[in-house]
């Protein structure tokens, strides 16, 4: 327990989070981001440009994985979708929990340089009008 005790604030924070993805996945679950009366605003970068950005698709993919639809999830926005998942084991290490096979991941993940390639790569690459590049187009 010790390498918890210098993470009491990020142990804080864990209801207020619970609080908001309980909130979240309420609201999801029960408002459809793809209808005409939908209470959640399109992608301003998509009305502006006709471009996807690198969350467009991220409401409808959250929507679809609270209805348990993982398949249209990873569909709409699959760098977020792979994201969500390793989630868990980047909060699990930043609380101690360190196994060594997970060292090379959270290695790559804290590195800027990793971010500042991968984001606008996917950025470029979803918006190529060519296969495999289509696919990371929501929907």
């Amino acid at each position: 327990m010790p390498a918890l005790h210098g993470k009491r604030w990020l142990l804080a924070l864990l209801p207020p989070a619970a609080l908001a993805a309980g909130a979240g996945f309420w609201v999801l679950r029960h408002y459809d981001p793809n209808s005409a009366s939908s209470p959640f605003p399109p992608c301003s970068f998509l009305a502006v440009t006709g471009y996807y950005c690198i969350g467009c698709g991220l409401t409808r993919a959250l929507h679809a994985l609270a209805h348990g639809d993982v398949v249209t999830a990873f569909s709409m926005n699959p760098l977020a979708m792979l994201m969500l998942a390793i989630a868990p084991l980047v909060i699990g290490w930043a609380l101690g929990w360190r196994p060594r096979a997970l060292q090379p991941l959270i290695t790559l993940l804290m590195k800027p340089a990793f971010w500042l390639i991968l984001l606008p790569a996917y950025w470029i690459a979803r918006n190529l009008p060519w296969v495999p590049f289509t696919w990371l187009a929501p929907g």
